[in-house]
């Protein structure tokens, strides 16, 4: 079984580049054929390439050490050393790259669109064989270029979940239940706290067109935010997710805080996490008394901001779970919608600056020298 690998420390090289040749042309009939030693090929590059069909590290964790070929060298005959082939990285959307000493960020895979290619490393040149080095006053050179070296680097490679619902609560508050009611997803369910080690992701369907990605992140605790727990490995997940899904344990006797800690948590952590769109799902109403506990959550949320959606469900007993897909469905909508006008505005703000511009270009007048009164 594949585990979820959210990081991985990893060796890449770029190829050496192959050895000029030292080589001299021995013809019958030509006895100062003159040197003909060829160059030497450039070594592969390192690319990172993300793919969509992939979730987790874990190829990059059994192999540490990665390295491009390196070119070969020169030949006789004037002929040109192979180039070295390339090393493609395959790795998910989300991931970004960090120098390992440093921790300073390289780059950073944000979008789940079409594949996209990041050059880390250039590899090796050639050196150049002795047909380079001939002169007037050197016809029988006996130098050529070494190739030059690759570069090596240790890299720190991070994955963030990136889905559009993000699943927030505290251990054992029904977010793999949940997970498994509305998705195809799999995910360990037992009666216990913390059973949830590792993210899940789940494919909520919409249509035949469109699916809504569900992420089941593991259970944080007070103090997440400075690293207690699970700690920043959840809120590190959570970053990416386009909206929040708080799910409360209305059978918890400490109903009526959960929340406020919660979101205390995340916005510990980040403030720009703090204000993504967000509901509140007051799960195990079934159980007795949970159901006037889950209005209170309501009406205790809802008294500092009105914006909030409050649900009450019981995930286990298929209660109100009807109403929660078309909630989240309408969420995931109204985000989409937003960010749509968003790109929009920069569009037509981008036009209407250029056609400002082209007007002042047109409008001006044109003076030359000499030609002021």
């Amino acid at each position: 079984m594949i585990q979820f690998a959210d990081e991985a420390v990893i060796t890449v090289s770029s190829g050496k580049g192959g050895n000029g040749c030292i080589s001299f042309r021995r013809e019958k009939y030509i006895p100062l054929g003159g040197p003909s030693g060829g160059d030497g090929g450039k070594g592969g590059d390192v690319y990172f390439v993300v793919k969509r069909n992939m979730r987790t590290l874990s190829r990059l964790r059994r192999r540490p050490i990665l390295k491009a070929k390196n070119g070969s060298d020169g030949m006789s005959w004037g002929k040109y050393g192979k180039n070295g082939d390339d090393l493609v990285i395959p790795v998910p959307p989300g991931t970004s790259l960090r120098d390992y000493e440093s921790g300073e960020l390289i780059h950073d895979f944000t979008t789940q669109g079409e594949d996209e290619m990041f050059l880390l490393f250039k590899g090796g040149k050639g050196g150049w064989g002795n047909i380079h080095f001939k002169s007037s006053t050197n016809q029988a050179p006996r130098i050529a270029n070494k190739g030059e070296l690759g570069v090596t680097k240790k890299i720190r490679v991070e994955l963030s979940v990136m889905a559009d619902v993000g699943l927030v609560g505290f251990p054992n508050a029904g977010k793999s239940s949940l997970l498994t009611a509305f998705t195809n997803a799999r995910p360990k369910v037992a009666p216990y706290p913390f059973t949830t080690k590792i993210p899940n992701l789940g494919v909520l369907r919409v249509d035949d067109e469109r699916d809504i990605i569900i992420a089941d992140i593991p259970g944080i605790i007070e103090g997440a935010s400075e690293g207690v727990g699970l700690g920043f490995k959840f809120l590190k997940h959570v970053s990416r997710t386009q909206c929040l899904l708080f799910i409360i344990d209305a059978s918890d006797q400490n109903y009526l805080t959960a929340y406020d800690t919660l979101s205390q948590e995340i916005a510990s952590y980040s403030q720009e996490l703090a204000k993504k769109p967000r509901m509140v799902l007051c799960n195990k109403i079934d159980i007795e008394g949970a159901d006037e506990r889950a209005k209170e959550i309501k009406e205790s949320i809802q008294k500092k901001d009105k914006n909030i959606s409050v649900l009450s469900v019981s995930i286990l007993n298929n209660i109100g779970m009807k109403a929660l897909r078309n909630a989240i469905i309408e969420l995931a909508d109204k985000i989409e919608a937003q960010e749509s006008l968003k790109e929009k505005g920069v569009q037509q703000t981008a036009s209407s600056f250029m056609a400002e511009r082209e007007s002042i270009d047109d409008d001006a007048e044109v003076q030359y020298p000499g030609s002021e009164n």
